[in-house]
């Protein structure tokens, strides 16, 4: 964050798996990116795996081949990009470009914790009354 000085950092929100190792591994990275960018105070943008492949690919069920052709394509690049993770990430970026921040006001696709974590951001910057 440092050398790059990002204006908005776009994260890909974590959802269930099978895999329980995979899932909290990608959520405490998350949560790293989430405390740092807080603490330089970049805004970051949560999107869905299925609002990212609507995004680049017009469905939300898109697969990883028909991401990686559309983000080749919209990117004017030669090959699709590997390995497909590589992808996916271009493809956060391509649809962070084209929708702009995530308003953290979106209740609808928040989870309970956002919505938690939102309250208690709230509740933490009101004006203490004086005595």
């Amino acid at each position: 964050l440092a050398r790059f000085n990002p204006d908005i950092v776009a994260l890909e929100r974590v959802f269930a798996q099978h895999n329980v190792r995979t899932v909290m591994g990608t959520a405490q990275v998350s949560g790293v990116v989430l405390a740092l960018a807080h603490s330089r105070s970049i805004p970051v943008s949560l999107r869905t795996p299925s609002e990212v492949k609507a995004a680049v690919t017009g469905h939300g069920r898109a697969n990883k081949d028909q991401v990686g052709t559309m983000v080749a394509r919209i990117l004017g690049l030669a090959e699709i990009p590997q390995p497909a993770d590589a992808a996916d990430a271009l493809a956060l970026a391509i649809t962070e470009a084209w929708r702009g921040v995530a308003p953290a006001s979106a209740a609808s696709e928040s989870t309970p914790a956002q919505k938690a974590w939102r309250e208690a951001e709230a509740r933490a910057k009101r004006p203490k009354l004086q005595k």
